[in-house]
């Protein structure tokens, strides 16, 4: 490719999710690693992994884009044999050559992710529940209205072949759907604004179980599609991102699809 640094192509991604955009105790951005090296290729992953850094130095890539940072507290120490999770993977990083850089809330509320998870519903977003400032078309939950009501278990199988995982469903079967908010990851506390504003069922990654059981009681069903899944598509996002940085279209690749996790 064209010479592009690892600076340059943090700042590129900088441009469509700002750091400012991101919440506070957040990492945004460039973690680990050299920022005047030139880009090799770029593997897009949720999870910045021991496994993912193996993977993406094997396939010449050395840089390692996700969607969750690597630590958002420091670690303290790095010894070998001695570090904790977070250190072994700062440590696997700097041994392999692979920086790790990652967009977490600075994503989640930018206009791509608006874009994601309902689009693969096959959904029209007309609003935003949490906006990062009044009027902004940016922020947290996507607020659809479907075309005419939908029962929840039939708007569960879609999320299904969707997502290729079976959710987890809050609500009568038969429940009739109309408006729906769409959320990725974990939806702390949106349950309430949900039921305030009148919707019906709220897709998101994740919800606590006592918030969860309230908020069915009082009328919004849930449908949670776990934490990964919901945001797995991110990886996708981020290597378009990149090849419209930049970085060519066979350079920008997604790896780490497969669950991190397995049910009996």
């Amino acid at each position: 490719m064209a010479m592009l640094t690892v600076g340059e192509l943090e700042r590129r991604l900088l441009e469509r999710y700002p750091a400012s955009d991101a919440e506070p105790w957040d990492r945004t951005g460039l973690l680990v690693g050299d920022a005047h090296a030139a880009v090799t290729r770029v593997a897009c992953a949720l999870d910045a992994t021991p496994d993912a850094i193996a993977h993406a130095r094997d396939a010449g890539a050395n840089v390692l884009l996700t969607h969750h940072p690597a630590f958002l507290e420091p670690p303290s120490s790095f010894v070998r044999g001695r570090a904790s999770y977070e250190a072994s993977i700062v440590m696997a990083a700097l041994s392999s050559d692979v920086a790790l850089m990652s967009f977490h809330t600075a994503l989640d509320v930018s206009t791509d992710a608006r874009e994601t998870l309902p689009a693969m519903l096959g959904l029209s977003v007309e609003g935003v529940l949490e906006p990062v400032s009044p009027g902004s078309d940016k922020g947290y939950g996507h607020i659809c209205r479907l075309n005419a009501p939908c029962a929840l278990d039939d708007i569960a199988r879609a999320c299904v072949g969707a997502f290729g995982r079976m959710p987890r469903i809050w609500g009568a079967s038969g429940l009739s759907i109309r408006t729906l908010v769409t959320w990725t990851g974990s939806a702390g506390g949106c349950e309430r604004e949900c039921l305030a504003r009148g919707i019906d069922l709220l897709i998101c990654g994740e919800v606590k179980y006592h918030a969860a059981l309230a908020a069915a009681s009082q009328g919004l069903a849930l449908v949670e599609l776990g934490h990964d899944a919901s945001e797995l598509p991110f990886a996708d996002v981020l290597a378009r991102a990149c090849v419209r940085a930049g970085v060519p279209s066979d350079d920008a690749f997604i790896i780490g699809r497969e669950d991190s996790w397995h049910t009996l």
